[in-house]
């Protein structure tokens, strides 16, 4: 293992608490009896999946729950489905029709609302509109927008036509953005003018125009324009409103096959190559659709908040497609959870009777920096469940939000997993004990397993790396376009899927995912390879080599510092320093940007070239350095 994390394994042991859901939580859990359920889910698993594909309609039945040849798997064989029949029709033809779906809020207090009838005709005329423009099932399509309901308009009618949809966080920087249209080799792209944060205007389709730039198989870019006046468009790109009001709001889904992709999401790896993560109709949605009631424990009368983006993982199976697929009311506001005071979400709690709200620990922290006067001020008495997920949740975290924001009236679950398997595989459900600095236990159809280097489980209570051992209906199929780096994640341990994660489990099966064991950082939740942050750096005019590390921040968790060689002739300086930090930032957008940069004669190596982050680390954190041959000289 890369890393040492005894401390940690040592600090968990000592946390001997347990605590029990409020009764209201357990009473009206879905799952009520954890035990049981898990044992069914193990024992027969296509009982247990196809039992859950049979609540959601196909338009043929599958022939197989299950078909495996590791690496490769599939799921619902040879069914045939479109996940917007699951989002959208099934609702919109039913009682559902006058529901609300959508409530969509801005930083400035405005308010758009769909309902699923609504949404359903909205995303038909855009996906008419995409056939209009010779967009086609396969092609690709990127998404660059902010969180707003034409985002998941856009979604929605790339998955209803069969196209194949790229989010990208609508604050990557042109180089992200530009590795992502070559790497998906994408055939439109679908962006919005500006965004708003704090306030403050994020001018996006700049970006865009940056990012394709000399781009042939660029063929249409379709701009949702917010500004007044209006930005004028090129002669080969299409206003977004006009395009879909241009066409009929009657679009019969595209028959999918269940194994048929539904979108890429591009990941951070080691390489410092997008990593695109392939996720397919059938799966991915019968997984998504489970988990919200499952885990998430959504119910129709319920408003759910997920304070995540449509640039995410999360926002693709809990913002979107798992909560639309269960009909519920998802509530989404584009912009700061700080912004334009401390205590806007509570405000917004009180306001829609928010019921479950799925974070990050980092917010969390967040609030409580500020202090719970911003929070006590508003009513959350309808807060039942709070989930956490995106990097450790600490205890003193987890407390904070039981005891300050919840009240002890609601339960506080923590959850594990990524992008590649997009749904939770460990975790607290609402009628569990949670047992602070845990993520909780494997979710029904979860194998885990902690294993050393050779593959052997070990003992409760010893770290080793987290391992899945065997498929889910909802992990991703492929790498796309890079099936040999797919294979990878199963090569380690024959058999087992490799998170990339070190974990422990302790003696009530309770398990806790306590980092990376690869060079992989996590800022705010959001993974970031040394390599992305490293390239940018050596992009920079007087930059000749560079190594990047997370070093620990009580609110982000990690924060990124960079140790740069110059160049021969260039000199240190403060403004070289903010010059390099603009750099990283114009190319990987602002979540990358390095928090401190230190100018160095020469980085640590090994006798074979590579860079030893382990022991920039350790010196920058006063740690032991830990085995030291092969160091060069």
């Amino acid at each position: 293992m890369q890393k040492d994390f005894t401390s940690q394994i040592e600090a968990l042991t000592r946390i001997k608490e347990r605590f029990a859901p409020p009764q209201r939580v357990k009473d009206n859990a879905y799952i009520k009896d954890y035990d049981a359920v898990y044992a069914y889910s193990i024992r027969d698993p296509e009982g247990f999946w196809g039992q859950i594909a049979n609540e959601l309609e196909w338009f043929a039945p599958w022939e197989r729950v299950r078909e495996f040849n590791l690496p490769e798997h599939k799921w619902f064989v040879n069914g045939k489905t479109n996940i917007t029949l699951n989002a959208l029709d099934r609702h919109a033809n039913s009682w559902r029709r006058n529901k609300v779906a959508i409530i969509w809020l801005s930083e400035d207090g405005r308010e758009e609302v769909a309902t699923y009838g609504q949404l359903r005709d909205r995303v038909n005329q855009f996906a008419n509109g995409l056939k209009s423009k010779g967009i086609k099932k396969g092609d690709r399509v990127i998404i660059y927008m902010p969180l707003v309901i034409e985002g998941v308009i856009a979604m929605l009618a790339c998955a209803r036509i069969g196209a194949i949809h790229s989010v990208v966080y609508a604050g990557m920087g042109a180089g992200s953005l530009r590795s992502r249209v070559e790497d998906s080799k994408a055939k439109a792209v679908i962006c919005a003018d500006i965004g708003y944060r704090r306030g403050k205007v994020v001018r996006l389709k700049e970006t865009v125009d940056e990012a394709i730039k000399d781009l042939d198989m660029v063929e249409t870019v379709i701009v949702f324009r917010r500004q007044t006046p209006q930005i004028e468009l090129s002669e080969w790109e299409e206003d977004f409103w006009e395009l879909l009001r241009a066409n009929s709001h009657k679009c019969e889904p595209e028959v999918m096959d269940s194994e048929d992709p539904l979108f890429i999401l591009y990941t951070s790896g080691t390489t410092g190559r997008p990593k695109g993560v392939v996720h397919v109709h059938g799966g991915f949605m019968v997984g998504t659709y489970y988990l919200t009631k499952a885990f998430f424990d959504v119910k129709d009368a319920d408003v759910y908040w997920s304070t995540s983006d449509i640039g995410w993982i999360v926002g693709h199976s809990y913002i979107v497609y798992g909560p639309l697929c269960a009909g519920a009311t998802v509530l989404i506001r584009e912009g700061s959870p700080d912004y334009p005071h401390p205590g806007i979400v509570w405000e917004k709690v009180q306001k829609y009777g928010v019921s479950v709200m799925f974070t990050a620990p980092t917010a969390i922290r967040m609030f409580m920096r500020f202090g719970k006067e911003h929070i006590e001020k508003f009513d959350r008495s309808t807060l039942r469940i709070l989930a956490c997920a995106g990097e450790p949740l600490n205890p003193e975290a987890w407390r904070f939000a039981q005891e300050v924001i919840l009240e002890n009236n609601g339960h506080c679950v923590d959850n594990f997993w990524q992008t590649e398997v997009a749904s939770p595989i460990l975790g607290t459900l609402p009628s569990m004990f949670n047992k602070p600095g845990r993520a909780g236990k494997p979710m029904p159809g979860v194998v885990a397993d902690v294993v050393d280097e050779n593959g052997n489980s070990v003992p409760a209570g010893q770290g080793g790396y987290l391992v899945l051992r065997q498929p889910l209906p909802y992990m991703m199929r492929t790498i796309y376009g890079n099936p040999e780096r797919y294979k990878e994640v199963w090569s380690k341990f024959p058999g087992c899927y490799q998170t990339g994660d070190i974990a422990v489990c302790d003696e009530d099966g309770y398990f806790s995912v306590l980092g990376r064991s690869d060079d992989v950082l996590n800022v705010a939740g959001h993974r970031i390879g040394t390599a992305d942050v490293e390239n940018a750096l050596v992009g920079h005019p007087a930059v000749a080599e560079a190594a990047a590390i997370g070093i620990p921040d009580e609110i982000k968790g990690e924060v990124i510092k960079v140790f740069v060689v110059l160049r021969a002739g260039k000199e240190a300086s403060e403004g070289l320093r903010k010059s390099i930090i603009q750099h990283v930032r114009m190319e990987l957008g602002p979540i990358a940007t390095p928090q401190e940069v230190e100018f160095v004669a020469k980085l640590p190596k090994t006798r074979s070239g590579k860079i030893m982050r382990r022991l920039l680390k350790a010196e920058e954190l006063g740690l032991e350095k830990g085995d030291t041959s092969t160091l060069e000289d």
